[in-house]
């Protein structure tokens, strides 16, 4: 009792974890595979916000700077990519910055371009690399000029250390409605430092013609009340890839390429589809559902060889992040990450990843650590199993589009899936130290209050096959022992 007392002073989020999981774990001692949850949500209609909608609004000035988003622009969190839309003319792709506000002794010059979709001609689209940054450090920057320029923050990652506490917010699938504003609301509203974001962007292939340029834009400005602060770190889904002949338009990913520069190169990879950072004492990998990837491919021959380069003895955690799910049990999309599963699982289990992050699916569902490895046409054997060296694969593809929730999940519930909702969220996956992290669903009815899903997440390299008598010093990782799920 007093070491759990101790626990709770430590971290307060235990408590609610422990309620949390109370009757979750009450149901797996009683053989129960998962939970499908009943919960019905008060909707929004699932439309996109009308554009006179302030969350749109143009910065004053003639030609300010809009649209601004940061991203991770090295290997290992010392350098930002800058991005921003200067709407008439290009303007400076200058960044002033410094440690103190209006204090920027420091710049960089960055690049600008712009393109065609259609008929609709972009504005001009600035990139800028600022590198040679101290870890963990607030930097103030500066964009634009005279009385339209723009001032922001961002704040660099901890250095590369396994024990670096840091937190990541995941959305996938956000789009531009009243259920995305929610969604993003709700994640300002919590600890995340950056986002782990998992495709399907702005939703702007849903429109036609010049609307298809004019929603890039909108959801630009929509999502720059977080992306002008914190990192996200993108990867691409299926409503990135525009292929629309009957417009003219055939070169695949054309906008998103334009628009949302990433560190590619700095991870050895061929593609900006596809590549790794390391973050804190996170290494993460973000790979593309919609690019080749079977044997001998650019993207299977890059990740062959970034599996290699991951040491679990600096970044212990380690994290894929994808568009389509390998495992989901919902009629949305069911299959449709077989092929992928059927080339990396192996992998996947070899190098103990921690955890899979996927969107497409506008669901929530949450794994058991199970593999489907042994799998083949001639061996008969047909079912996943429990796998203590394979991931947690988990789906967050309830951003709020304007699709709406995928509220059909297949009965029964399949025994490899422990917990699945249709509602709209976010996630926050709070790394304590190399030991555990904290994952926590927030559904967006239930406000900041209550971890509508959450669990102790134990790392794979460190966790409880490894160094068990160092183990034994964490009160945490001892207390929580009973209520881990993974």
């Amino acid at each position: 009792m007093k070491i759990m007392t101790a626990v709770i002073r430590m971290h307060p989020m235990l408590l609610q974890l422990i309620l949390t999981n109370f009757v979750f774990l009450s149901c797996l001692r009683n053989g129960n595979a998962g939970i499908t949850s009943t919960f019905i949500r008060s909707e929004y209609p699932s439309m996109d916000i009308p554009l006179d909608n302030k969350v749109f609004s143009v910065p004053k000035g003639h030609n300010a700077p809009q649209q601004v988003h940061i991203t991770q622009g090295d290997y290992d969190g010392k350098a930002v990519i800058i991005s921003w839309v200067t709407p008439d003319e290009p303007g400076t792709s200058k960044v002033q910055y410094g440690t103190s506000e209006n204090g920027y002794e420091l710049s960089a010059e960055g690049i600008v371009t712009n393109y065609t979709f259609y008929k609709y001609k972009s504005g001009y689209i600035h990139h800028c690399l600022v590198d040679g940054l101290e870890h963990d450090t607030k930097y103030y920057y500066k964009i634009g000029s005279g009385d339209s320029s723009r001032e922001f923050w961002f704040t660099t990652p901890p250095k590369i250390d396994p024990n670096s506490r840091y937190t990541f917010g995941i959305i996938g699938d956000l789009g531009q409605t009243f259920n995305s504003l929610s969604t993003l609301e709700h994640y300002m509203q919590s600890k995340g430092q950056a986002v782990l974001f998992l495709g399907d962007l702005s939703y702007a292939d849903r429109y036609q013609y010049n609307e298809v340029g004019l929603r890039w834009d909108t959801w630009g400005r929509f999502v720059e009340q977080s992306t002008a602060y914190h990192p996200w770190i993108w990867s691409a889904g299926n409503h990135e890839i525009e292929f629309m002949p009957y417009l003219g338009e055939v070169t695949p990913f054309k906008s998103y390429l334009q628009r949302y520069a990433t560190p590619y190169l700095a991870s050895k990879s061929s593609n900006p589809l596809w590549y790794a950072i390391r973050r804190a004492s996170a290494h993460i990998i973000v790979l593309s559902s919609y690019s080749p990837f079977v044997k001998y491919t650019p993207q299977w021959r890059w990740l062959e060889e970034e599996l290699k380069r991951v040491n679990r003895e600096k970044t212990p955690w380690l994290i894929v992040l994808m568009h389509v799910p390998i495992y989901n049990s919902n009629d949305a999309h069911y299959m449709e990450g077989e092929s992928m599963r059927v080339v990396f699982e192996s992998w996947f289990v070899h190098y103990k990843v921690d955890v899979i992050f996927a969107g497409h699916v506008h669901a929530y569902e949450r794994s058991y650590r199970i593999s489907n490895i042994h799998y083949n046409i001639t061996s008969g054997d047909q079912n996943p199993i429990p796998d203590k060296s394979a991931p947690v694969y988990i789906t967050v593809g309830d951003g709020g589009n304007q699709e709406g929730l995928a509220g059909r999940f297949r009965d029964p519930q399949p025994d490899y899936s422990a917990f699945r909702e249709a509602a709209y969220g976010h996630s926050t996956l709070e790394i304590i130290n190399k030991t555990h992290a904290l994952y926590h669903w927030n559904r967006n009815d239930d406000g900041k209050k209550i971890a509508t899903d959450a669990f102790v997440l134990h790392n794979q390299y460190w966790g409880m096959n490894r160094r068990r008598r160092k183990l034994k010093k964490h009160y945490v990782r001892k207390s929580l022992e009973q209520i881990a799920i993974y």
